[in-house]
Parts: structure tokens; sequence; C-alpha cells
């Protein structure tokens, strides 16, 4: 039998899986890395999510008010436009005052309307499909269907 022996700069064959097994991890932490990148990017790029109903809510009271003080009232003249924009201002500033503690107070509420809304609409969806698949069901009508409540009259 011949007994081959390692060289000494050859790896040991334990030392060789070691290699293979951390060259596995690196991969796949590489892997994972370039994954989570990616997700990041592609976050970045898109709208960001929606929040809550009562920050939503928040939101388009502010958007209303800032447009609302933008606006310039050209149909009142002048004269009455500097006084009209401060009457605005006012009006937006006391409804804000009144929304806010309604928000801060009853987040969930807002929540719950949202979901309520959500679910109005589906059911008037299936409502007006509903009808939509019987008006688009009927045969002719001129042929004279006896499907209805009324009554059909002659008119010659």
């Amino acid at each position: 039998m011949s007994e081959e022996r390692p060289t000494p700069d050859a790896p040991e064959p334990e030392a060789a899986d070691e290699v293979r097994v951390s060259d596995a991890d690196a991969w796949a932490t590489a892997c994972a890395e370039d994954l989570a990148a990616e997700k990041a990017r592609r976050r970045s790029e898109q709208a960001p999510p929606p929040g809550s109903a009562a920050e939503e809510l928040r939101k388009l009271v502010d958007a209303v008010a800032d447009k609302l003080s933008g606006v310039q009232s050209p149909l009142l003249g002048a004269i009455a436009g500097p006084a009209a924009q401060q009457a605005v201002r006012q009006a937006v500033q006391q409804a804000k005052a009144a929304v806010e503690p309604v928000i801060e107070r009853n987040p969930d509420v807002f929540d719950h309307l949202a979901a309520a809304g959500t679910e109005l609409l589906a059911a008037y969806r299936s409502a007006v499909q509903g009808q939509e698949g019987r008006w688009t069901s009927r045969t002719n009508p001129a042929k004279g269907d006896d499907d209805g409540p009324g009554e059909r009259i002659d008119l010659d």
C-alpha cells in the first residue's frame, strides 16, 4: 500500500470543508444584502403607504386649509378681498380647532368609519353589478316579454 502524504502547502480536508461552508455563508449573506438593498430601493421609489384614517383626515384638513387660505377672491373685488381672505382664514382655523381634538381623542373611530365606508362601497358595487346583470340578461323587450308587472297595451 502506498500512502500519500499531503504536501505542506495543501489544505487539510477539514479546512477545505470549512472554506466551502464559509463561502456558502458569504454567498447567502451577499444575496440577502442585495435583496434587502433592492427592496429598500423599490420602497423609496414608491409613494409612502397611507397612514391611519385619523392621520389621513388630518392631512386632508391641512391641505384644504392651505388651498382655501391661498385662494384669491376675484369675485369680491380689490376692496373686499383682504377682508374676505381674513374671514376665510379665520373659518379655516376654527374648523381645524374643532376637528383636531376629535381626531386626537378618537383615532380608532376614524379607522372604523373608513372600514364601514369600504364595506358600504362593496355592498353598493354588488347591488349595481346584480342589477346590471339583470338588465343585460333580459331578452329583447320589443318582442313582448310578459315578465314585468305591467300590462301590455295595444295601441293599434
